[in-house]
């Protein structure tokens, strides 16, 4: 298994790669692009999009998959209005969104030979939330194994914030093997790891952790203030980790939101995308 939170799996990193905004308009270098990048950190990027998200399941049965994410002409593939799925598969399942059990293999058009969800990643087709707060109740299994996917410390759930491309988000761990809860910066790769899709620098780290097979409320935010973007996790309605990211960059621009397992299966429901009320 390749894909970790420190090397993104190349099934999930073969989307149409998102090209980054100029900050500004002409080439700029050295000091005088750190400088233009610390400013627009100041900028409101909630001005981008703050019509609220929250998609419903309705009925049973596949949603979307990667296959649909692959092949999206291709007679009776599911594809969904809200979400898409570069790895495994969503499902329906009595109102909540469902990865299925985690199992690696061909989920074809309709994921009924495999979910392919050991590695399941999920994020909105829209890409306009930028000054955003994500609530969304999970209910996660133990983690479990597959031949292709053996234990690692990052097994379980994760949110998506600012998801400009595979290779450019952040990730906040809620729910981990380990016991840790993380947020963390992804940017493209360079050099010998350009093939990995992306480098993860982890910018808070904790310990905290909740039961499995029940449903706890995740809250995760991203805001600009000036020189930075302040980051929040929260669980059950308790900060678990807050964190100023201040290195320059794109992500201080609307993109994605999403969800993120490993070898978990994970049920989320009341999924809802908005601007921070405070």
């Amino acid at each position: 298994m390749t894909d970790a939170l420190d090397a993104e799996s190349p099934r999930a990193a073969d989307s149409p790669r998102v090209s980054r905004r100029a900050l500004l308009g002409g080439a700029l270098a050295g000091a005088a692009a750190a400088t233009v990048g610390a400013v627009l950190v100041g900028y409101d990027s909630g001005r981008h999009g703050t019509a609220p998200f929250a998609p419903v399941f309705t009925g049973e049965g596949l949603v979307t998959n990667e296959y649909a994410f692959r092949h999206p002409h291709t007679a009776g593939v599911r594809r969904s209005t809200d979400w898409v799925v570069t790895s495994g598969s969503l499902f329906a399942a009595r109102g909540a969104g469902w990865t299925g059990a985690p199992d690696t293999g061909f989920t074809g058009a309709d994921s009924a030979a495999a979910t392919d969800s050991a590695v399941f990643r999920l994020v909105s087709r829209r890409r306009d939330f930028g000054l955003v707060s994500v609530t969304t109740w999970v209910r996660l299994k133990p983690p479990v194994t597959t031949p292709g996917t053996p234990s690692q410390d990052w097994d379980g759930g994760h949110l998506w914030l600012r998801y400009r491309s595979p290779e450019e988000l952040y990730a906040l761990s809620f729910r981990r093997r380990d016991g840790a809860v993380v947020i963390k910066r992804k940017v493209p790769a360079h050099g010998a790891r350009a093939v990995e899709g992306g480098d993860y620098a982890t910018l808070a780290e904790a310990r905290h952790t909740f039961a499995y097979n029940s449903w706890h409320k995740i809250t995760a935010s991203a805001v600009n203030q000036f020189g930075a973007v302040r980051l929040e996790l929260a669980i059950d309605d308790r900060t678990v980790l807050r964190t100023d990211d201040r290195t320059p960059g794109s992500l201080v621009l609307p993109g994605g939101v999403g969800i993120r397992a490993d070898n978990t299966e994970l049920a989320f429901r009341r999924f809802r995308a908005t601007p921070p009320t405070s």
